[in-house]
């Protein structure tokens, strides 16, 4: 076959074979590169993303100095906070300032001033009544005592109204003024005397007789519209004002033979293993809540309720984590009613000799069993309590103890309006 054939049978050739689509060839071909380059994407980010998870663990686990460095104080340690000194039964205890040193601590400033002492003047409270009543004295004169009433302003007024002395002494109970701050009540044989500080006639005073005679408690109920009454085996709910049809204005309670024991919505209770945390029910028996341990040799005071703690002072026969010498410690236990809140205490002992001699170990103050008591709340989170001549006021929250006021008086009641 000659050269010039060649050409013209490639030709005859070339037009028996189909006609390619380019179209879609080439989109085929382009969408194949789109899913290439897609892969290289996501394989590239997976292995960034390791190298970035495997220099946090290394980091973590102390290759890499330059990480972030954890507080070395908990973000919820409220500022001034002082550490516990050790826990009892499990129960962090902090060790209240010793004897004697009282007019060196902090102070907290409320109406009750440096030193709480009667009044020169006072004025007739009918006058002049107050909004809320911050703390109530009596002055006694010939045998029969008048009230004397602060108010949240550090006014003082006289109640026109002259009580009896009960069976241990002075007719005022550390639980005599009511939550909302308007009503006073005080323990008198064979009845109490309730004064509505708000009120401007003479209509503000009630006298509410009661079966038994030897009464010494009073104790408000939470919404102030009532009370309960107490006495050595005797214990009574006064309802004070309006109450529904069929309501007693005065019904029997379940009663104990310390009247103090007699509070609501909350009471402590009990010695030894059986002590209780309960609460008082409308058909005016207690239910206990918990059982908490705690050293309980007697009870000292009122329980004092405040949101979820119910606190009180006892006295303890013996506590390994603070030895006495000649007295017992004391002790303001503060407990919570919620798992995420921790219970306190606050442990009142004695003031070691300050130049102990050979032969010697009596210590320079103690503080007999009885000195000391629960007088309420100043706020959410800080108790008061009489000390002796003292009213100080224990940080639930820090730990801290401030001074309030010296007492120059013989007993005082605190009320909300200690708050100012």
């Amino acid at each position: 076959m000659r050269r010039e054939e060649v050409r013209p049978l490639l030709d005859r050739a070339s037009d028996l074979l189909p006609e390619p689509d380019l179209t879609d060839t080439a989109w085929a071909g382009g969408v194949a590169i789109r899913r290439r380059r897609r892969r290289s994407t996501i394989v590239g980010l997976a292995v960034v993303l390791l190298v970035a998870v495997i220099a946090a663990v290394v980091a973590g686990l102390g290759g890499n100095n330059t990480g972030i460095v954890p507080p070395t104080t908990p973000p919820s340690t409220p500022p001034g906070f002082i550490p516990p000194a050790g826990q009892i039964f499990g129960v962090d205890y902090w060790m209240a300032p010793p004897a004697g040193s009282e007019r060196f601590l902090d102070r907290l400033e409320t109406p009750l001033g440096d030193a709480l002492q009667l009044p020169d003047n006072a004025d007739d409270l009918r006058a002049d009544p107050f909004e809320r009543v911050a703390a109530v004295v009596l002055s006694e004169r010939n045998g029969s005592f008048t009230p004397l009433l602060m108010g949240s302003s550090s006014r003082w007024a006289r109640a026109d109204l002259q009580l009896t002395a009960i069976r241990s002494g002075e007719p005022l109970s550390p639980g005599a003024i009511s939550p909302d701050g308007r009503l006073v009540a005080f323990p008198q044989p064979g009845g109490v005397v309730v004064i509505d500080a708000t009120e401007t006639n003479d209509a503000s005073t009630r006298r509410i007789a009661l079966p038994a005679q030897d009464i010494r408690s009073v104790a408000w109920l939470e919404n102030s519209d009532g009370l309960l009454v107490s006495g050595p085996g005797v214990a009574y709910r006064v309802l004070i004002g309006a109450f529904d049809v069929g309501d007693e204005p005065v019904a029997t309670v379940a009663a104990s033979n310390d009247p103090f024991d007699v509070t609501a919505p909350y009471r402590l209770d009990g010695t030894g293993n059986q002590v209780a945390l309960m609460r008082y029910e409308a058909n005016r028996t207690w239910t206990v809540d918990s059982n908490p341990r705690l050293p309980v040799g007697t009870w000292a005071g009122l329980t004092y309720t405040q949101g979820a703690i119910a606190a009180r002072m006892f006295i303890a026969d013996q506590l390994p984590q603070v030895p006495t010498v000649v007295s017992k410690p004391q002790v303001v236990a503060a407990i919570s009613r919620q798992l995420t809140l921790p219970s306190r205490l606050l442990v009142l002992g004695e003031t070691p000799a300050a130049t102990p001699t050979p032969g010697r170990d009596t210590p320079d103050r103690i503080r007999e069993p009885g000195c000391c008591f629960l007088l309420g709340w100043y706020d959410e989170s800080t108790a008061l309590l009489q000390v002796e001549g003292w009213v100080l006021a224990w940080d639930l929250q820090t730990g801290r103890v401030r001074r309030v006021t010296e007492l120059e008086v013989t007993g005082v009641a605190l009320g909300p309006g200690v708050h100012g």
